[in-house]
């Protein structure tokens, strides 16, 4: 019995550790890992197909974070002296951190309508729409190098009621250098599995004729966040009919760069900060049917004594 209780505890526990290394991520129901085995197509044709895939994880040099301010007033000029107040004393305060810079863009202002209800004796209730006030949005981008910055201009905006962070954006100053890498290391890949497929078919493809296509694709972090919610919710069985009121439950963002298990060559493989993810592809199509070696021409010449000779061209 002593040993039944220490095995069985034994598997809860590493079913417990395993469920730790995988993570809440599996409460995403679109969570899917069809095939895992590796699947090659039958060739089709007797050319052959050739691709190389690289991918580079490029660390931003810059970013720019843009936060919405919204401000109601009765009147236009109410509207734009609060306005300005916030936005004035929110860039001065963000301005003295190093290397930040900021820029407020024009959103919309427009008029804001409410119902007056109309009583009368004799007849329904009767809604009327009447100008309420006017509504004013503007966005303040900053640009800054250093994200832990983020942090303090949170906190600082907060104070002037800015709570709203509309997104971040990712530059790089390396990009240009980072697809030359690529395409140098592509070229090196390209070649090597020419060279193997050389030596399973026993010939060479010198002679063979060539088309070549390749091309980039970036991905910024924007783009690569996904959610999932993760909850767990006990059944309930009523015996009399009820109301059930069920809690909010917030959903998890997390951040999901592209896996590098497809490609060829990864520069910069561990992701531990979101980053710029550029690839690189490019593809060689060699045709088996060796083009025709074209037939040498021969020269003639007619002699003043009206002989034909062979004119010599190797000379």
């Amino acid at each position: 019995m002593k040993k039944t209780t220490i095995l069985t505890l034994a598997i809860l526990l590493g079913q417990i550790a395993f469920g730790q290394v995988s993570g809440n991520v599996n409460y995403l129901q679109q969570v899917n890992l069809p095939d895992q085995n590796i699947a090659v197509g039958t060739p089709a044709s007797a050319d052959i197909h050739i691709s190389v895939k690289g991918l580079a994880n490029v660390r931003a040099s810059a970013y720019v974070a843009i936060f919405s301010a919204t401000q109601f007033g009765k009147t236009a000029e109410e509207v734009n002296a609060l306005m300005d107040a916030r936005i004035t004393q929110a860039c001065i305060e963000i301005q003295q951190q190093t290397g930040a810079e900021t820029y407020v863009d024009m959103i919309s202002f427009v008029p804001v309508y409410e119902f007056d209800v109309e009583k009368k004796v004799f007849s329904k209730r009767t809604y009327n729409e009447v100008p309420k006030g006017f509504e004013l949005k503007k966005n303040i981008h900053i640009q800054y190098t250093d994200p832990n910055q983020l942090d303090e201009f949170i906190r600082r905006l907060s104070s002037q009621e800015i709570y709203d962070l509309v997104r971040v954006d990712y530059f790089s100053d390396s990009l240009e250098s980072v697809k030359k890498e690529l395409i140098d290391k592509a070229r090196t890949a390209l070649q090597e599995k020419i060279s193997n497929y050389e030596t399973i078919v026993g010939t060479t493809f010198v002679d063979y004729d060539k088309n070549i296509n390749d091309g980039f694709k970036v991905k910024l972090p924007v783009e690569m966040y996904k959610s999932y919610d993760a909850f767990n919710s006990s059944a309930l069985q009523l015996k009399k009919a009820g109301n059930v009121h069920a809690a909010d439950k917030s959903p998890t963002l997390h951040y999901q760069p592209i896996a590098d298990k497809e490609f060829d060559f990864v520069i910069n493989p561990v992701v531990l900060e979101p980053v710029i993810q550029v690839m690189y592809e490019v593809k060689l199509v060699i045709s088996r049917v060796k083009q025709p070696t074209p037939a040498q021409k021969e020269y003639y010449i007619i002699t003043p004594n009206g002989e034909m000779k062979v004119l010599n061209t190797n000379k």
